[in-house]
């Protein structure tokens, strides 16, 4: 299944994010399912006019900083070259291979890692022995892992260089954990937790953030488990799914109302949204559904059923422990991370910035092939995390059909007050960035 909560626009369960758009794991028993090697086989399967360029982009944090040539995850080293490449069917910044390997949700007193250690408590203690754990797979996999193995349409929006971090026109920065689905299936895997870190392009505002993290959970039943029952293998798999998700829900909130609703994903049928009643209103928790029989096909699970389930990892830590702002997950700064301990779910997190933002407007007549995805990848490239929303405030069309948009942006340290020539340097580097990348005209 495909599965993945996080908020705003694509603040939705994984399962929604593979409607909009669409597990590479290791663990101590498989640690090389990510080849390096693979990207330097793989051939182009064209050219495509992308700005690889995005790549050149520095943000003024990593101007001061090298990055670092070689990275390892999962026991598999990888070379910067191997994922920046100067080609146009790549689009993977210096950024976002600087958040390859950090791996937040491995460590033990980081709000994602508490969580992430919260939600393994509650399958050890439920199904004792039953649920393999990966939380060390490789984010690098093929586009037919990520997109064709859960289905998604070949004409998809959700694989389009606007939406997914391309290494080649064959590899890609996973989506989701759900990549990793099929082949653990086809290893022979039938109760299995994935819990990894994943990367989309997308807006920039206190949800949003091109890499986060997710959890997916998949349970396989063979026949003789539901035909005892006298039900349905299917009806079998769907009542045994909203138990052990209730139970979690319960483990991770307390006695909280729920609620179950039905919706439509292709991967599952059918498909459910639980939702449960918290501070005073209710909170998407997390999609599931029972795994379409296509999917069990082609991984040798035939005449089987199963339920799989998706989560956001920072979508339930920022209600969880109270945090505002999704950058703060990726801050260094000891006034956030001595917070937190080992085992201690939904500390409130107190907090210590009160520096105010600084807003910025830039006004430019948008060319056909614009998008705002291509916009925020340029703010991040040059602020960094210092931009804290991009969010656009007027648009409109002359009579000459030329369309204008106006976009403000916030600027904001979550540690300092920024001075002014700092912001109007910025922006300065923002607008010719704009200019020249985009081809756009500024007003």
């Amino acid at each position: 299944m495909k599965m993945f909560i996080q908020t705003g626009t694509r603040g939705i369960s994984s399962y929604q994010y593979k409607m909009n758009m669409a597990v590479t794991l290791t663990s101590t028993h498989h640690s090389t399912l990510c080849i390096p090697s693979l990207l330097k086989q793989s051939q182009f399967l064209g050219r495509f006019n992308i700005s690889s360029s995005f790549r050149s982009l520095s943000s003024s944090a990593a101007r001061s900083k090298s990055v670092v040539s070689a990275l390892e995850i999962g026991g598999v080293t990888i070379d910067k070259d191997d994922v920046v490449k100067d080609d146009p069917t790549n689009n993977v910044p210096d950024s976002i291979y600087t958040k390859l390997g950090l791996q937040l949700h491995k460590r033990d007193k980081h709000p994602l890692g508490i969580l992430k250690n919260a939600i393994h408590s509650y399958f050890d203690s439920n199904y004792s022995g039953k649920f393999v754990k990966f939380d060390d797979l490789c984010p690098i996999v093929t586009a037919k892992e990520n997109f064709d193995d859960v289905l998604v349409p070949a004409d998809h929006v959700s694989r389009s260089y606007n939406d997914t971090y391309y290494i080649d026109a064959q590899t890609v920065l996973r989506c989701h954990t759900s990549a990793h689905q099929a082949e653990l299936l086809r290893n022979g895997h039938t109760h299995f937790l994935v819990t990894g870190d994943v990367y989309r392009r997308d807006s920039i505002d206190s949800t949003h953030y091109p890499v986060f993290h997710q959890m997916e959970g998949v349970r396989v039943f063979s026949p003789d488990e539901w035909e005892a029952s006298g039900k349905d293998g299917t009806i079998y798999a769907a009542e045994d799914l909203k138990k052990c998700l209730e139970g979690l829900a319960r483990h991770l909130f307390g006695a909280v109302e729920m609620r179950w609703v039905d919706t439509y994903f292709p991967f599952t049928e059918p498909s459910f949204e639980l939702e449960i009643f918290f501070q005073e209103k209710w909170l998407e928790v997390l999609g599931c559904g029972v795994t379409e029989q296509e999917i069990l096909k082609r991984s040798g699970n035939v005449d089987k059923v199963a339920w799989a389930f998706g989560l956001g990892l920072e979508r339930l830590a920022m209600v969880l422990f109270e945090i505002p702002d999704i950058r703060l997950f990726w801050t260094s700064d000891e006034r956030f991370t001595s917070q937190f301990s080992k085992g201690k779910l939904g500390v409130k997190f107190n907090p210590f910035s009160k520096f105010p933002p600084c807003y910025k407007d830039m006004s430019f007549w948008i060319s056909d092939s614009f998008t705002e995805n291509n916009l925020c990848e340029i703010v991040r490239a040059v602020a960094g995390d210092l931009a804290e929303e991009v969010q656009l405030i007027d648009n409109f069309t002359n009579k000459k059909g030329m369309t204008s948009h106006c976009y403000r942006v916030a600027y904001r340290s979550m540690e300092r007050s920024l001075t002014d020539e700092e912001i109007n340097q910025l922006q300065f580097n923002v607008r010719e960035e704009v200019e020249r990348k985009l081809k756009v005209v500024l007003r």
